[in-house]
């Protein structure tokens, strides 16, 4: 018995013992997953800050929840592991072009949208050529590989559209050298990321502004954590209301913030 009773005093202090190494090795922290490689909404700078849409939307939504300056740690999340990161607590919310869509539901929560987009064009800026998806039918078009827009359009035009005309890259970052260069016509994607990539360039490209699918980009936490959605719910509605999300948007995508200057109405389920 005496054993007994000093093994659990013994587990009890190692599970103490743990708590105090979990707070003071950063449990308090606040872990945000977003891009690290895009542009306008979530890049990572050579001196190791932060810049774009999203981590402005994040930085805003996070001291609405009481986290500021290094209580605030941002952790790059690609598209493959967004919902794994917050289904296993690797971070406490998502911030990274997420659409929300009725699968990935299943399996997170979602606050927002903080904005809504879709798929578009750009061209060159004086290309008056393409003012539609549908002047992509006999256009050289870019994409990247595994996104979901080149297929749209492979869906929309065929596969003998596809062998003629569409090139694919590794990243949409790729694709705008080509365009520069006359190699391609047009790059199609979310209209967010288009205007991201071509702010680095002023006066160089055109946004069609016709997107032709609807991307609603929202909040990834927890499926169950209902009182921290609400919680970032009222911080977005916060940011919409004192001009916080217009700064935003005018501040990562230039010349382009006209394509989206009406914040949507956050969706509670």
């Amino acid at each position: 018995m005496r054993v007994r009773r000093i093994g659990a005093v013994v587990i009890a202090m190692a599970a103490a013992a743990a708590s105090l190494t979990a707070c003071s090795g950063g449990s308090d922290k606040f872990v945000i997953g977003i891009k690290f490689d895009q542009p306008g909404l979530g890049q990572k700078q050579p001196d190791g800050s932060f810049k774009g849409f999203d981590v402005d939307v994040a930085n805003y939504v996070a001291k609405e929840l009481g986290y500021t300056g290094d209580k605030v740690e941002f952790k790059e999340a690609i598209s493959a592991n967004r919902e794994s990161f917050i289904q296993q607590g690797q971070v406490n919310m998502v911030i990274a072009t997420y659409s929300i869509t009725d699968d990935r539901k299943k399996k997170i929560g979602f606050a927002g949208p903080y904005l809504v987009t879709g798929q578009d064009i750009l061209t060159r800026a004086d290309d008056t050529t393409i003012n539609s998806v549908d002047d992509l039918k006999d256009k050289k078009v870019c994409g990247a590989q595994g996104s979901s827009s080149p297929k749209r359009l492979v869906d929309k035009f065929g596969d003998a559209w596809k062998g003629q005309y569409l090139t694919e890259q590794q990243g949409y970052g790729a694709c705008l050298p080509l365009l520069e260069n006359k190699q391609v016509d047009a790059i199609s994607t979310d209209a967010t990321i288009l205007a991201g990539f071509a702010t680095q360039s002023p006066g160089k490209f055109r946004l069609v502004g016709k997107p032709f699918s609807e991307e609603k980009y929202g909040i990834g936490v927890k499926l169950d954590d209902k009182d921290t959605r609400e919680k970032i719910n009222a911080a977005v509605e916060k940011m919409f209301k004192d001009g916080s999300w217009k700064k935003a948007v005018d501040a990562n995508f230039g010349e382009f913030g006209k394509f989206f200057t009406t914040p949507p109405a956050v969706e509670r389920y």
